[in-house]
């Protein structure tokens, strides 16, 4: 629940004063401390004051209540997932299901959000084009008393949001680049070994979050001269790939090879997510390269079956079965008038804590892809 703080002065008898913190959120709950018996009464009453500031505890909506989602874009797999997966398990659980995407549009998503508002939506969960840039539709959402729930990614910069749903980003981070140091130390021999970093896009704010996770593993192996960055560029300013753009990522990668190997092997990269591996890779093949050892993210097909194939040499699973699931619990929970689920993890959004509900996300190899993906018929099809 969100954290809230409220200060009144309390007139009493004997005129003296009580102090009262209330963590509420949409539920509206307050903890109340005396500072004497004969104020019990106007404590009482101020507590009430305080639950009246948001919505009522404990009142739900309808079942066929109309749920939003709005999505970022439908340019990689997990998000065409997510897409098919909230409409169908929302219509199958009774509710209203408004599913729309916002093609990586940031006015476009503000847009559909206020659409959501007008349609007497009672819960928007939103996967944001840029996080930090729905702010005031997000408040306007919270004064319609609207739940909002982020998905996948933080909404930063606003009190209008109730909880987030994802995988560990930092986690994540830290896992790709695990895998890529053991993926070099079993395929490339000794070290030294040369490698390059990039990230993702920068208006997502998981991205410096894996980024931040990776080096905390790289830079000991960077300052140890394990591993050697040989174009320098180590700041996820210099790392980043605009709007997780695999062309943009080929183009960087091209530069990369062309400045700094043309004659030196590029051992191992550490790359955000599936689709900028898979353009990474192309781009070592067209450059004549050896396929160098290179993370990823998503467990999208494609890069499943080139894991498999031994082309890739890792990414990280965080199914998307998972975090709707999660999300659509949430939602049930809201519904039956029972509030945001408590959770012990939070994350500083800058303005307020946001309750965070975690993931486990799980790095996958080709030693342990049929492990993993034991449960999910479709990419065990893949690994034949």
């Amino acid at each position: 629940m969100l954290k809230k703080k409220l200060l009144a002065t309390v007139l009493a008898a004997g005129m003296l004063i009580s102090s009262l913190t209330g963590c509420g959120g949409r539920e509206g709950a307050a903890d109340n401390t005396a500072a004497a018996d004969n104020t019990a009464a106007a404590t009482e009453d101020t507590a009430d004051a305080a639950a009246d500031t948001a919505a009522p505890a404990g009142e739900g909506f309808e079942k066929g209540a109309v749920v939003g989602v709005s999505l970022p874009w439908l340019g990689t797999q997990n998000w065409k997932e997510a897409e098919t997966m909230f409409k169908e398990q929302l219509e199958a659980a009774g509710y209203q299901a408004i599913v729309q995407a916002a093609d990586q549009k940031v006015p476009q998503q503000q847009q559909q959000i206020e659409s959501m508002i007008e349609n007497g939506a009672k819960v928007i969960v939103v996967g944001p084009v840029d996080g930090s840039q729905l702010g005031a539709v997000l408040e306007q959402a919270k004064d319609a008393g609207i739940y909002v729930i982020g998905y996948d990614r933080l909404l930063e910069n606003t009190t209008g949001v109730d909880g987030v749903v994802q995988f560990g980003s930092v986690k994540t981070g830290e896992l790709q680049a695990q895998a890529l140091l053991e993926g070099l130390a079993k395929e490339k021999g000794e070290g030294p070994y040369n490698i390059e970093l990039f990230g993702g896009g920068p208006a997502d704010p998981n991205a410096p979050n894996f980024f931040k996770g990776a080096m905390s593993v790289l830079q000991p192996k960077i300052d140890d001269g394990t591993v050697v960055v040989v174009s320098g560029q180590t700041d996820f300013t210099q790392c980043a790939t605009p709007d997780w753009d695999n062309s943009k990522a080929q183009a960087r990668m091209d530069a990369l090879l062309s400045g700094n190997y043309s004659d030196k092997e590029i051992h191992g990269v550490l790359s955000p997510n599936d689709g900028i591996a898979r353009a990474i890779i192309t781009s070592c093949e067209n450059a004549g390269q050896d396929i160098p050892v290179v993370s990823g993210l998503d467990a999208e097909n494609e890069s499943v079956e080139w894991v498999w194939a031994g082309r890739q040499y890792s990414t990280i699973a965080k199914p998307t079965t998972d975090l709707v699931a999660k999300t659509i619990e949430i939602i049930d929970s809201l519904q039956a008038g029972n509030g945001m689920p408590s959770t012990d993890v939070t994350a500083d959004n800058g303005v307020i804590d946001v309750p965070i509900y975690e993931l486990p996300p799980v790095v996958v190899t080709k030693e342990n892809a049929k492990e993993v993906f034991a449960n999910d018929p479709d990419r065990m099809e893949l690994l034949k």
